[in-house]
């Protein structure tokens, strides 16, 4: 098969992917057409059909897998498919493991060397916490491992929550060798926990969308929850270590226009959102470049609020 990382403007599609999202749309001049999101394991791809009443354009629905026929054209900056012609699959003709995007770390190994860390925690309540939450706790650990970080901005792929956390713990770790005022337990302690309720506001793939908890709630008031419950599981838990704690996992997103319920008033705070945002930034940045095989300019970017350019290495890569 062709995976979606592959396209370019102009290419022909005749493969199979899942549907990942359906829905009925209509133009400006009142014409229906239908909006579906392609997936395989490499990412995901707009699709239009515009004629949804051609007799080429088969039932199916969210969930299905869809051999679909069409054509890549660019539209602001974005791969998209003009369909022509769907069908739904039969189960023997395709192998679900192609159609889940998956860390290109090892889960495990990943999960090794995050849970490393805990090791090195001389708090003795953060330790036991940290323990609770990451060494003792076998489901939450499997979901922890198959979660997501977000539904499609970065780290949108089985094991991307992992595989962010441990890079913000990688940064806050090595800020605390760099400026020593940092609390490194209470720094490395919220690392590790500032996601932690993505498990709970995203589902497991393939759907990997936003549940109801995470609708109402979202991921960092769930995780403040979370903390808390395992806390008056802890005799003794101080009670300024618990405020100072939630108040790095409330304070990550860094400013109340990008849903942090508090801007960061621990150093510890600030050194956690520096860390969570360089990491979703160059994910972001980094999935975009894999994503593309033009080089220059590539338009307007909403994220960046700017306009990126795709360079290449010296060696030409």
């Amino acid at each position: 098969m062709k995976y979606i990382k592959d396209y370019s403007d102009g290419d022909k599609v005749f493969d199979i992917y899942l549907c990942k999202y359906k829905a009925s749309a209509v133009t400006k001049n009142g014409k229906p057409y239908e909006n579906v999101i392609l997936q395989d394991k490499t990412g995901t791809l707009d699709a239009k059909i515009w004629d949804p009443n051609n007799a080429g354009i088969g039932e199916f629905d969210t969930l299905d897998y869809i051999e679909v026929y069409g054509e890549i054209v660019s539209f602001q900056g974005a791969l998209q498919v003009n369909v022509k012609r769907i069908r739904q699959c039969r189960e023997e003709e395709y192998n679900p493991v192609d159609y889940l995007p998956v860390s290109r770390y090892d889960i495990e190994d990943m999960y090794r060397e995050l849970t490393g860390y805990i090791g090195g925690l001389n708090n003795r309540y953060l330790k036991m916490l940290m323990e609770d939450i990451f060494l003792r706790d076998e489901d939450f650990a499997r979901v922890f491992k198959k979660s997501s970080a977000a539904k499609s901005i970065h780290h949108g792929f089985v094991g991307g929550l992992l595989q962010h956390t441990l890079a913000v713990v990688r940064m806050c770790d090595y800020y605390c060798g760099v400026y020593s005022v940092l609390k490194r337990d209470l720094l490395i302690s919220a690392a590790l926990c500032h996601d932690i309720g993505k498990t709970k506001e995203l589902s497991l793939f393939p759907l990997n969308d936003y549940t109801d908890e995470g609708q109402f709630v979202g991921h960092i008031v769930i995780g403040c929850e979370m903390i808390a419950e395992r806390i008056r599981k802890i005799d003794g838990f101080p009670a300024l270590l618990e405020a100072e704690l939630k108040h790095c996992i409330l304070a990550h997103h860094g400013e109340y226009e990008y849903g942090s319920p508090k801007k960061p008033a621990l150093i510890e705070a600030v050194a956690l959102n520096f860390a969570d945002n360089t990491d979703a930034k160059l994910q972001t940045f980094t999935e975009l470049l894999e994503n593309t095989a033009e080089t220059g300019w590539l338009g307007y970017n909403r994220l960046f609020e700017s306009n990126l350019k795709v360079t290449k290495c010296e060696d030409g890569r």
